[in-house]
């Protein structure tokens, strides 16, 4: 018993302790291969049952593998942890493993800093936009346009509302609309018939 509870450990730490291998350890390899061809019949049966105590021994320690998932199964079942909630906790967890990891931070601190330029950057590009429109709404040229636009409109304003000064454009504009809203089809054909007689 205590033999094989040595060759268990054995085997564990081996496993364990795995590294991959060397060329060396190909080279040795390759020459027990070769060498096989002069083992004695005695030596290849003790290998093979070595070879069947040890896959034995990986069969128990599946089954106990086994057995030892399903125990846990169970009492992370009693215990309300569902693989659903397990995972929104990993997830929570290296989320803030993220958040607080150093790339993080110094990406999260540049991203404000260029929001932070950006939204000046677009302060200064609007104070701008409005300090031109001013210089232009303030230069000769918009002037001239704006009292020509003052002036289209005193015109329609005699033309449609009477010769009465006083009133903005949107009045003008809601008169015109409001005189051609009354106007009915049948008095188009009327006008139109009064103008064919004349």
């Amino acid at each position: 018993m205590e033999n094989r509870q040595q060759e268990r450990g054995y085997l564990t730490a081996g496993f364990l302790d795995s590294e991959p291998l060397r060329e060396a350890d190909e080279d040795a390899a390759s020459e027990v291969h070769l060498n096989n061809s002069t083992m004695t019949e005695e030596e290849r049966e003790e290998i093979q049952q070595e070879l069947v105590k040890l896959e034995e021994e990986i069969g128990t320690l599946k089954q106990v593998l086994s057995s030892k998932e399903k125990q846990q199964a169970e009492l992370r079942q009693k215990l309300g942890i569902t693989p659903l909630s397990e995972l929104k906790n990993n997830f929570s967890r290296s989320w803030h493993d993220v958040q607080t990891s150093v790339a993080f931070k110094k990406t999260s601190e540049t991203f404000s800093t260029a929001g932070q330029k950006t939204s000046a950057a677009f302060s200064t590009f609007g104070s701008a936009i409005t300090r031109k429109l001013g210089d232009m709404r303030n230069s000769p040229s918009f002037k001239s346009f704006e009292e020509k636009v003052e002036s289209t409109v005193s015109t329609i304003k005699t033309k449609v509302g009477g010769s009465g000064p006083g009133g903005n454009f949107e009045e003008v504009l809601s008169s015109a609309a409001n005189a051609s809203s009354q106007e009915t089809p049948s008095n188009n054909l009327t006008d139109v018939s009064q103008v064919l007689e004349s």
